[in-house]
């Protein structure tokens, strides 16, 4: 299938794969309570169709939840963002990677559109009305500490220039009209507030979008540059510009046709306890730590409001849901693109699948003596010193994707003694999320973010000696390859994918 437009909403898009039989339409009434996400993680651990939940009991609005529906088929995992961006899902690796950067390349400012035309606003509610508890937000793991929206895109000002920022810090609900932001300093909203807002006493305009179009929700998953607008870069990928619509209670501008918008404002020097939450590393991360606190003034939505979230983490196996699926299909090619800007001769830099927010896998030339460390160090100190904890660097002519190739790679060409290396322990930001942290490690509780240990390594897994020259094997592997292509091709058998390596 060749689609020819980008889906302009969530609820388009998710037409647009119901029509591909990619969604299972559950009618029967379900519990936010556990219930929606245990189904989600089933389908997301038999790689099954995307749960649409039309009926959820106990909801004071009528609206439905949508599990995980970014998440990319095992073999694929950039299919379905493919599709939303308006791109044939059937692009191989190479052709996704390169046709996202290239959109990257070129962003389109946003426009605003009247207020009164917005799907946003068909209902608009305010004061005893705006109760985030009216919403059937989901109980994703047994264990939480409370219901969740995961999957949104929190838009802020930063108050000393025009910069608008798009990010994705989950919220966990307190009551009707507050709920506390998981905001970790070293971030670039969590910055915004720590360090100006709150220093100065004032509240942070916020507003929470939930289930933006799609280009939205791929853009704020992406490490965009400081002081760039991601509603830009959105727009470069659906080649468009995003249409916004300005709050009823603020003066943020979020996408017209999301499928609800919480208004409100983080509370200066105020806290409420978050989590603990089945995070993305694979574990129940906790213990509850305090975090700056939301206060709602105004929610507004579409009417029958499709809410989507993500089962994190803990007990669903985590390579196979929405977040990973962003970090590899979004992150990824971001990444590609700010490493090739910055003068590095990169391939792909690809999140590894099963911790996609700790290993990355970047395949490269090694040009001269020193490169990999050097492009090493310029990853840690700039974009990768919160999450990512060590690299693999592979040649160039091994699939970052494939799972296959890159532990070849690593049996191969990596040699404990030469090829892993540490950069040394040293005081830096570093999220309080990693298991092996101990409770004094995860560090400072007044902004979330460890400053006592951080340690980063990258393992060489090319083929190169120690002066970076490529030793070979004597098989013209690229003439081998594109001939295995060519047959396999003439006989009908699919030779692009991940898990079983690439052809």
């Amino acid at each position: 299938m060749n689609a020819d437009h980008p889906t302009e909403s969530l609820r388009e898009y998710v037409s647009r794969l119901e029509r591909r039989g990619d969604v299972a339409r559950i009618d029967r009434s379900v519990s936010w309570d556990l219930e929606a996400s245990a189904i989600t993680m089933l389908a997301n651990q038999r790689d099954d169709r995307i749960p649409l939940f039309e009926s959820v009991a106990d909801t004071d609005i009528d609206a439905r939840l949508v599990g995980d529906p970014y998440r990319g088929s095992r073999r694929r995992p950039w299919d379905r963002i493919a599709l939303a961006l308006g791109l044939d899902p059937g692009l191989s690796a190479d052709e996704y990677y390169e046709t996202v950067i290239d959109r990257l390349k070129r962003p389109i400012a946003p426009e605003t559109v009247d207020g009164g035309d917005a799907p946003c606003k068909e209902v608009v509610r305010r004061g005893e009305d705006a109760n985030l508890l009216s919403l059937p937000w989901p109980y994703i793991h047994a264990g939480d500490g409370g219901r969740y929206s995961n999957l949104h895109t929190m838009v802020v000002k930063d108050p000393d220039s025009e910069w608008i920022d798009w990010s994705v810090h989950r919220a966990m609900v307190q009551d009707g009209e507050r709920a506390s932001l998981l905001l970790l300093a070293g971030e670039q909203t969590p910055n915004i507030y720590y360090y100006k807002y709150e220093r100065r006493g004032e509240p942070m305009p916020v507003a929470l979008v939930i289930g933006g179009e799609p280009a939205t929700q791929v853009t704020s998953s992406m490490w965009i540059p400081t002081g760039r607008d991601e509603a830009g870069f959105a727009g470069g990928l659906k080649r468009e510009p995003v249409e916004l619509v300005e709050c009823e209670t603020n003066d943020l501008l979020v996408p017209a046709n999301a499928e609800i918008v919480v208004e409100g404002h983080v509370v200066p020097n105020e806290r409420l306890d978050e989590g603990p939450f089945g995070d993305y590393f694979g574990y129940m991360h906790g213990p509850r730590r305090s975090m700056p606190v939301l206060q709602v003034d105004a929610i507004t939505h579409r009417r029958r409001p499709v809410i989507p979230f993500c089962v994190e983490g803990s007990g669903v196996g985590h390579t196979l849901n929405t977040s990973a699926t962003l970090e590899v299909a979004c992150v990824g090619p971001d990444a590609t693109l700010g490493l090739r800007t910055a003068g590095y001769d990169v391939e792909k830099c690809v999140p590894w699948r099963f911790t996609s927010r700790t290993v990355y896998v970047v395949s490269t030339d090694v040009s001269r003596p020193g490169y990999l460390h050097e492009l090493a160090n310029f990853i840690f100190t700039t974009w990768g010193m919160l999450h990512v904890d060590f690299f693999v660097f592979v040649d160039s002519d091994v699939n970052p994707l494939s799972i296959r190739e890159v532990l070849e790679s690593l049996a191969l060409h990596a040699d404990p003694e030469s090829d892993f290396h540490q950069f040394g322990t040293v005081a830096m930001p570093k999220v309080p999320l990693n298991i092996y942290q101990t409770p004094e490690e995860k560090g400072d509780g007044e902004t979330g973010t460890s400053k006592t240990k951080t340690t980063k390594a990258y393992i060489d897994a090319t083929s190169g000696d120690d002066d970076g020259n490529r030793v070979d094997a004597g098989l013209d592997d690229d003439f081998v390859r594109e001939r295995a292509r060519e047959i396999l091709s003439a006989a009908g058998v699919t030779v692009d994918g991940t898990e079983g390596g690439s052809l």
